[in-house]
């Protein structure tokens, strides 16, 4: 079954750049483009879209509350849209913001074709993705982002030893192939933990996970995880 996507930018260069990109992939089909949030919106309810790819910056309602409003269109559906963001800067001043408001992950514009292509695939299939150039600064400037009041760790607190340290690990950046050779584990058993934290927390991705570190002061901007 091919990729369904919907391509969100009000610059009509950068969709068609994107539509050529992705037509040439077999198992791609752009299902439609749309040139800012209150169309996204509308075009995700009648084309249902498996991965929406949103530009943050837009006029009439920008990416982060089109993410917002998507999501929340998504929240009984099995098999929701979900949200690729697209941001110019490595770290745009709105990241933050975007990933509390549910997107799945996020990409420079200027990603190589076969990384785009290959975000797109990973999104659809489930996972969360962040651009490893994006989560480095994320992590270091998360700080003066953050909201100055942490959450209450709460469920965090169900979870094992082992899964802490992989949620740790998460934080960091690491995929479950980095995480497992941190570990000496497989592959396999950082996803079985990935699996546990996700519904202990009642988180849909690890993109939520790295944002719940954070919140929680579970792990601390440049200093690494936060001793327990």
């Amino acid at each position: 079954m091919s990729v369904r996507v919907l391509l969100v930018d009000d610059q009509a260069l950068i969709r068609a750049g994107f539509r050529m990109i992705l037509e040439a992939e077999e198992d791609i089909e752009v299902v439609g483009e749309c040139a800012n949030g209150v169309q996204a919106i509308d075009s995700v309810k009648r084309l249902v879209p498996h991965v929406v790819l949103m530009d943050i910056r837009m006029p009439e309602m920008d990416g982060i509350e089109a993410t917002r409003r998507i999501v929340e269109l998504g929240a009984d559906s099995e098999d929701p849209a979900r949200v690729l963001m697209l941001t110019t800067f490595e770290l745009d001043e709105y990241v933050y913001d975007a990933l509390r408001a549910g997107a799945s992950g996020f990409l420079l514009k200027d990603v190589p074709a076969d990384q785009l292509v290959a975000g797109i695939r990973l999104i659809a299939s489930g996972e969360a993705l962040l651009a490893p150039s994006v989560t480095r600064r994320l992590i270091s400037e998360f700080s003066r982002v953050a909201p100055a009041d942490r959450e209450p760790e709460g469920a965090i607190e169900e979870l094992t030893p082992r899964e802490l340290e992989v949620l740790k690990l998460i934080a960091r950046g690491l995929s479950n192939a980095e995480i497992a050779e941190e570990l000496i584990v497989s592959g396999t058993t950082v996803k079985t933990h990935v699996a546990r934290i996700l519904l202990k927390l009642g988180l849909r991705d690890r993109v939520q996970v790295v944002v719940k570190a954070y919140e929680t002061g579970l792990v601390t901007p440049g200093r690494g995880p936060a001793a327990k």
